[in-house]
């Protein structure tokens, strides 16, 4: 299995140990995200130190206001490391505004530019901003991975184009029908799923601090939306991994 958007920096407990964890539940490989340009450095140095780590790398939209919107040029270098795998995260949001979303929507830009260039994909986070996110992705030619999909009015758009849809622990959530209704609607060579850790623990374990092992208790729920077996999507959600990130 591949927990395919973790933030592993901000767990708050050794990298080594939330492996071995993982490693127990039947999850052996993981994408750590950077959110910025020393989370990327740290997002690295986990994955330099474990074989079944890879990292995506990014300065996210609620930076767009701040100086580091202006250390895209860091982020190239950066991305040059073997172990880097995607750009990203990085997209729009206009729930919380921490930059406006004409800011948001240059450092967007300027990380898809990024990705074009590098011939790396792109992992987009994206709330409440559905159509400006598909009008800034409609050029981008590269792969697309809509991170922490909450965004229905995007599916559309994700569909026509081939994205690939990721599923994190919100998808299990009572309430979240409409996120359900999206993930039996997505093909079988699109869809992925992730934890977000340290973030939006799946209902099993809602309210505790995530982490990659629990992307199982999402497999779980898919599997039944879906009328699958829990172990062949747990393997078709890997294999689509490995082609989504080029691993």
């Amino acid at each position: 299995m591949t927990d395919s958007h973790a933030h592993l920096d901000a767990c708050g407990v050794p990298a080594g140990v939330i492996v071995a964890r993982a490693r127990d539940a039947g999850v052996t490989r993981i994408v750590t995200i950077g959110t910025g340009i020393e989370s990327c450095r740290a997002a690295l140095a986990i994955a330099d130190e474990n074989y079944a780590i890879y990292a995506a790398l990014g300065i996210d939209p609620h930076q767009a206001g701040s100086p580091e919107a202006q250390r895209v040029g860091e982020l190239r270098d950066l991305l040059e490391h073997p172990r880097a795998v995607a750009v990203g995260e990085t997209g729009l949001d206009s729930v919380r505004q921490h930059a406006s979303l004409a800011e948001q929507r240059r450092l967007f830009d300027a990380q898809l530019e990024l990705a074009s260039e590098l011939e790396l994909p792109i992992v987009v986070h994206s709330r409440e901003a559905s159509a400006e996110t598909a009008k800034a992705l409609e050029p981008f030619r590269g792969p697309v991975v809509l991170h922490c999909f909450s965004s229905p009015r995007l599916l559309p758009a994700a569909l026509e184009r081939g994205y690939y849809v990721s599923f994190a622990g919100n998808v299990t959530y009572p309430k979240a029908s409409d996120l359900r209704d999206a993930a039996r609607s997505v093909p079988a060579d699109r869809l992925l799923v992730e934890t977000d850790s340290p973030y939006l623990a799946p209902q099993p374990v809602r309210g505790r601090r995530n982490e990659p092992a629990n992307v199982v208790h999402t497999i779980a729920l898919l599997a039944e939306e879906r009328g699958e077996a829990p172990a062949d999507l747990a393997a078709r959600t890997h294999a689509n991994a490995t082609a989504a990130f080029g691993l």
